[in-house]
Parts: structure tokens; C-alpha cells; sequence
């Protein structure tokens, strides 16, 4: 099996434009009916793009941060806490698991040059003992 190819940076296909054009579809129709609803399925499909497209975000801080945002969206269907209550710690956390995803030697997203210079020896590294 080939090694995978060493494509860093930024990334947009178009099945994520249509990931997008169907989210915004969707934030405007339930936002019509419930307003926070709307912002939370906007927040989540914008959430998506981040992790997938700017920061190439690995698969377990994507499930961490989804299933934190399941969970407080819970809550507020049930009306325990509010939802700028829930935006404001999944915004929390998405600042912290930047950071942390930022600081790996794996970091492949958006400004990988300036914020890790030593990827492609990383790659060449990995790539070469798998």
C-alpha cells in the first residue's frame, strides 16, 4: 500500500461546499421556528469546517469536542442551562483543543510552515516506519 501523500494546509472538496450549502439551508429553516436552534446547528456545521478544513483536527478531539456539545445541548432542550451558556464552553473548549492540537508535531493545518517547521520530517519519519 502507497504511502499517503503529504498535502498540509488548508483543504476544501466539494462535498464540503455542499456540507455547508446544506447546513446554512438548515440553520435558516429551524432558525425560523427556534432562533437558538438555528445557532447551534450553524455553530456545529461551522465547527465542522474548522476541525476538518482549517486546523485538521485529529479524529478524537473532534469526538471529544462533539460529545461535550451533545451533552450541554442536552441540557438546554431540557432547560437546564441556557444555550449562550453552551456556546460559551464549547467556544472554551474549541480555543483549548486549538491550542493543544496546535502544538502537536503532527499540526498539518492552516500556517503548519510558520507553527511547525519539522511536519515534513515528522511525515517523512512516520511514513517511512509504517
Amino acid at each position: 500500500m502507497p504511502d499517503p501523500a503529504f498535502n498540509p494546509g488548508f483543504r476544501f472538496t466539494i462535498l464540503d461546499g455542499l456540507i455547508l450549502l446544506g447546513g446554512a439551508g438548515a440553520t435558516i429553516g429551524v432558525a425560523s421556528l427556534d432562533r437558538w436552534t438555528g445557532v447551534a446547528i450553524a455553530f456545529v456545521v461551522l465547527h465542522f469546517f474548522l476541525f476538518c478544513n482549517v486546523l485538521r483536527m485529529p479524529r478524537p478531539l473532534e469526538l471529544m469536542w462533539a460529545a461535550l456539545f451533545a451533552i450541554l445541548a442536552i441540557f438546554a432542550t431540557a432547560t437546564i442551562v441556557t444555550w449562550p451558556f453552551v456556546l460559551s464552553i464549547s467556544l472554551l473548549a474549541t480555543v483549548i483543543i486549538t491550542i493543544v492540537q496546535m502544538r502537536r508535531p503532527s499540526y498539518h493545518g492552516v500556517a503548519w510552515k510558520t507553527l511547525n517547521p519539522r511536519l515534513p520530517q515528522w511525515w517523512r519519519n512516520r511514513t517511512s516506519r509504517e
